[in-house]
């Protein structure tokens, strides 16, 4: 029977560039894994009783009716002890682990950016453009609680932030992503070879790709393939095409560019253009124009995929959207709960997808089954803690080409 207990944190994948952590700092990030799985299942299901037994009648007492929108279970529930206090642990949780990582990180900041610097200047997988500004979505706030978001430097050349998202990342998600992290880019391969056998794609865009734990899978994936993985945050990506290279992985570069511009790529670039947990991190303005400049420079008869939590709608109950909602106002992701409440189909469609070459595919991270042991029989996927999402996709057919054509 599958155990509900995670790895210990020695059981990552070592890679060159992955930070070092002795023996009471393992202890510690197991206590973040452990604490994290805890709060999310056993404590985290007190939400929904509290809800039910407590809130949902007092409300219904003083209004004579249900909630009616998610945002009023929010005020209702921020009143309810129980919720306070496991929101306080799990905002807690989160400081923890970012400032923990980055002691770890810190400690060794010397070794770490010597050897980013030593990977990149002989892989030539780094292409860095100071040009490119932060945009006003990342910066506003710490995304993630983590100190300086995902841009900031500590010094030129650093490599800091991108080496605590890597080190904690197992802790945050109670080893669900498994030894390198990279159970998301695991499933987007899973599901492609599954479903779409033949594809064979030779030019891949990931946008948002951080340090490269979701990309480096789909190279790895399409030994074939140029892989192109971009982000506007220097500082990550120095360390993601460290990473690559330390993995001995040849066929993907890290590229300083914005989503919402890719002009240096002339139309119909790329084979398939994939975002991962991205889209929620972008404005409502920013989204569009990322969504149409990815049908922009997507082949006729590509692929574009974007994994994210689901979309809420009339069919998931209210008390679900604001459970989902939590990330939005307790964990810095400000467009969180706006990109979730929105029709994603129709502002994919608003950017040249027709609806009729959409879809929607269930995805689920991908990890070594002898160290992550499969999940129970009828596990239900946990309000946007456990590690399954949605695939919103659609493939480019001729008539968005002509439409695009026509525009033009």
């Amino acid at each position: 029977m599958p155990s509900d207990l995670p790895p210990p944190y020695t059981a990552m994948t070592r890679h060159e560039m992955m930070p070092r952590a002795t023996h009471d700092e393992a202890a510690r990030f197991n206590f973040l894994t452990h604490f994290n799985r805890y709060l999310s299942g056993a404590i985290g299901s007190g939400n929904k009783l509290a809800y039910e037994k407590r809130v949902l009648p007092a409300f219904r007492a003083e209004h004579g009716r249900d909630p009616e929108h998610r945002y009023e279970i929010r005020d209702a529930m921020n009143q309810d002890s129980w919720h306070r206090t496991w929101s306080a642990l799990k905002r807690n949780s989160m400081e923890m682990r970012q400032h923990f990582g980055r002691q770890v990180v810190l400690r060794q900041i010397d070794e770490l950016d010597a050897m980013a610097a030593q990977y990149n200047e002989h892989s030539g997988m780094l292409e860095l453009d100071p040009s490119v500004e932060q945009p006003p979505y990342q910066t506003a706030v710490d995304i993630h609680c983590q100190p300086g978001g995902y841009h900031t430097e500590e010094r030129p050349g650093d490599v800091t932030v991108g080496a605590n998202y890597d080190v904690g990342l197992f802790a945050t998600t109670g080893g669900a992503l498994g030894g390198l992290n990279d159970g998301g880019g695991q499933a987007v391969v899973e599901w492609v070879r599954k479903e779409h056998p033949d594809f064979a794609p030779k030019r891949i865009l990931d946008i948002g790709c951080t340090v490269g734990h979701n990309a480096v899978p789909i190279a790895q994936a399409f030994p074939e393939a140029k892989v192109i993985a971009i982000d506007t945050a220097a500082a990550s990506l120095r360390y993601g095409a460290a990473r690559a290279a330390a993995m001995g992985v040849k066929n993907i570069r890290f590229v300083q560019a914005s989503g919402e511009d890719l002009s240096r790529w002339e139309n119909d670039s790329f084979d398939w253009v994939q975002t991962t947990m991205f889209l929620h991190e972008l404005s409502s303005k920013a989204m569009p124009r990322l969504l149409a400049e990815a049908h922009r420079v997507l082949k006729p008869g590509g692929l574009t995929l974007h994994v994210e939590q689901p979309q809420y709608s009339d069919d998931m109950p209210l008390f679900e959207q604001f459970m989902r909602d939590w990330d939005a106002f307790n964990n810095n992701e400000p467009f969180w709960s706006a990109m979730h409440g929105q029709d994603l189909k129709q502002v994919m469609a608003d950017a040249g997808f027709e609806r009729d070459d959409q879809f929607v595919a269930g995805v689920r991270a991908v990890v070594d089954p002898d160290i992550f042991p499969p999940a129970a029989e009828g596990e239900e996927e946990d309000f946007g803690r456990a590690a399954i999402w949605n695939a919103y996709g659609a493939w480019k057919g001729e008539a968005g080409a002509s439409k695009r054509a026509e525009a033009a």
